[in-house]
């Protein structure tokens, strides 16, 4: 019986993925979707929407009989240097896709050695990056990235952040009570955005989804100006829902 995906979830995305990818790579000569899809037990209608997304990001190529093959974003990668530079570039392009699409600044952040990191990011003329007015690493309790990442934490991971990171007054908005945050991020669904509604900083909200490859924790988040606060809820499902690539990119 086909597996019953769930597209709202990353991770699960991303080992369907990893599934049809390992099925393409067996056949060098090209594989079928009607094949794949018999190989790998993923429906018909959810397998069209993940070659789609494959086939954008150039994991998987499309030859003139219409079965598929391993594209070029798989073909190039090396090892070493090279495969970190070919990583960082595939990233940056998605990015930069994906504050086109949803029309905001868009960052990856990376919880590393006990620190918060945004690692790459994509802005432009009219999606500006959020003023860092303070330091992302002091201010996890109260920005949506931050939170996301210490939300994947566990308590004695997320105390020992805390310890060496008071949780200061930022805004109104700002959660500084160490117990009403822990139950803030225990409460907070893995599929459901996490919001950050001018915690950080008065005029600006954000929205972060966990972008988690093996034991490292991560997030995919944007930020908007207030005046465009409306849009924050459609912005973090196409967040959500496009969580997936940059999760695979890191996971390959």
């Amino acid at each position: 019986m086909p597996l019953k995906p769930e597209p709202t979830t990353p991770f699960h995305s991303v080992q369907y993925a990893l599934r049809v990818l390992e099925t393409v790579s067996r056949h060098g000569d090209g594989v079928t979707s009607t094949q794949i899809s018999r190989k790998t037990g993923l429906p018909a209608d959810y397998l069209t929407s993940l070659l789609l997304t494959l086939r954008r990001e150039g994991y998987v190529e499309q030859v003139t009989d219409g079965a598929y093959v391993i594209g070029s974003s798989l073909l190039l990668r090396g090892a070493g240097t090279a495969r970190r530079q070919a990583l960082e570039e595939k990233l940056q392009q998605s990015l930069a896709r994906l504050r086109d699409s949803v029309g905001a600044a868009v960052y990856i952040s990376r919880y590393v050695d006990g620190e918060v990191r945004v690692t790459q990011y994509a802005d432009g003329p009219q999606t500006p990056a959020v003023n860092e007015w303070v330091d992302f690493r002091s201010s996890a309790h109260a920005s949506a990235a931050g939170k996301c990442l210490l939300a994947q934490l566990d308590r004695n991971g997320r105390r020992d952040h805390l310890a060496r990171h008071k949780t200061p007054r930022l805004t109104s908005r700002t959660i500084t009570n160490e117990k009403v945050l822990f139950s803030k991020l225990d409460s907070q669904p893995a599929t459901v955005p996490m919001l950050d509604l001018q915690e950080y900083a008065v005029g600006t909200v954000c929205a972060a989804v966990p972008l988690t490859a093996g034991s490292s924790a991560g997030c995919l988040a944007l930020s908007l100006p207030i005046e465009d606060a409306h849009r924050l809820r459609s912005a973090a499902d196409t967040l959500n829902r496009r969580a997936a690539p940059m999760l695979l990119s890191l996971a390959l």
